[in-house]
């Protein structure tokens, strides 16, 4: 197996500038930013288009040759709602804010990625923080309040009552913080865990409305001032349409309480979860319903749901913690590293061992 290249994408320029004429795109004027992939990294394009200097559409449509860890500072201080049209989790939507942490992503090779995402910047960044926490379930709400402010915190944060005044400082402190950390060396483990509740709360089912939105926007017929003007309406329903989306979810799972309660218990007990009968007995159902619950709000089943938290501490350990992949495996709770092994390469893209030895190559 290839061993997978890692980049920084400022500092390797595995993308290009490329003219607004190139024959790939959908369409593009003179005021916005291409680039397209080198030819030793793969093939396709990144298109980002100023709609205002609080907001900008980027258009992505690229595959690469090999598996790549791409590493970065994300000093943007922005917010991003991203649309996956074709790629790892096609078909969903998700909200993502970046708060000038040190970032790692994992692009698999060969696999065509293809999305659409609109990003804020202040002024606009914290209205748009604030309506997506709004519309999340009161559960969800008060594990991102947690989240942000171990992140406050870290940045020496003084007193602030609010989630968004805690957010706002965090943006603005971050283009001035020194150095760089992950939000896997900042977090406890058990705070940790809530990652996967907010990453959860975040996906959405990319809806018929959504689509048709983003057919306006890849098929814009306009140019200049009137192209701008169209795809701002544009950009600015489809995080509407989420939104909703999100509101719509949360209201229908109003009455799956006790899969929060049962979510709970295994992200807690992950290392060593009850059995699924004896969980369903805890939280007063039985295995069939519980199950059912949990396709309903998190699309897989309980033993799913366990993997996913499991893999999830176990990326945080192999990026922040001096253990080998055994350890690893035995602290959450695999007694099998091959096994280990195979899940992680599933869900993460890479072996373990492989992607901790580009994580620590790139934070060297």
């Amino acid at each position: 197996m290839k061993t997978p290249a890692i980049l920084n994408r400022v500092d390797d320029n595995w993308f290009l500038p490329r003219s607004p004429s190139d024959s790939r795109l959908f369409h593009a004027d003179d005021t916005d930013n291409i680039e397209v992939l080198s030819s030793q990294v793969g093939q396709g394009y990144s298109q980002f288009i100023p709609l205002q200097d609080d907001l900008t559409l980027s258009i992505h449509d690229y595959t690469l040759n090999q598996h790549r860890v791409i590493g970065r500072v994300d000093s943007r201080n922005s917010v991003e709602f991203e649309f996956r049209l074709a790629g790892r989790d096609a078909g969903y939507s998700s909200f993502i804010p970046h708060f000038g942490l040190k970032e790692f992503e994992i692009k698999p090779a060969q696999k065509r990625h293809f999305n659409i995402e609109v990003w804020f910047k202040q002024p606009a960044l914290t209205t748009y923080c604030q309506a997506f926490v709004e519309r999340l379930s009161p559960q969800a709400q008060n594990n991102t309040e947690y989240i942000v402010q171990s992140i406050y915190r870290h940045q020496g944060g003084g007193s602030s009552s609010t989630l968004m005044g805690m957010l706002n400082q965090i943006f603005d402190r971050a283009k001035a913080s020194g150095r760089q950390l992950t939000l896997e060396q900042i977090l406890t483990d058990a705070l940790y865990n809530e990652v996967l509740t907010f990453q959860d709360s975040s996906r959405s089912p990319i809806t018929p409305a959504m689509e048709q939105v983003i057919g306006r926007i890849l098929s814009c017929p306009y140019q200049g001032p009137t192209r701008r003007t169209y795809l701002e309406h544009q950009a600015l329903a489809l995080v509407k349409l989420y939104l909703e989306a999100i509101v719509h979810r949360c209201s229908h799972e109003a009455d799956l309480d006790y899969i929060y309660q049962a979510s709970t218990i295994l992200r807690n007990q992950s290392a060593n979860p009850p059995m699924i009968e004896a969980l369903a007995r805890q939280v007063g159902t039985n295995r069939f319903t519980l199950t059912q619950g949990f396709h309903t709000l998190y699309e897989t089943t309980p033993f799913g749901y366990l993997r996913n938290c499991r893999l999830l501490q176990a990326k945080r350990l192999l990026m922040a913690a001096d253990l080998s992949v055994t350890e690893v495996a035995a602290a959450v709770g695999y007694t099998s590293r091959n096994r280990f092994a195979t899940a992680f390469r599933q869900k993460i893209g890479l072996n373990p061992k492989a992607f901790q030895m580009r994580i620590w190559q790139q934070a060297n």
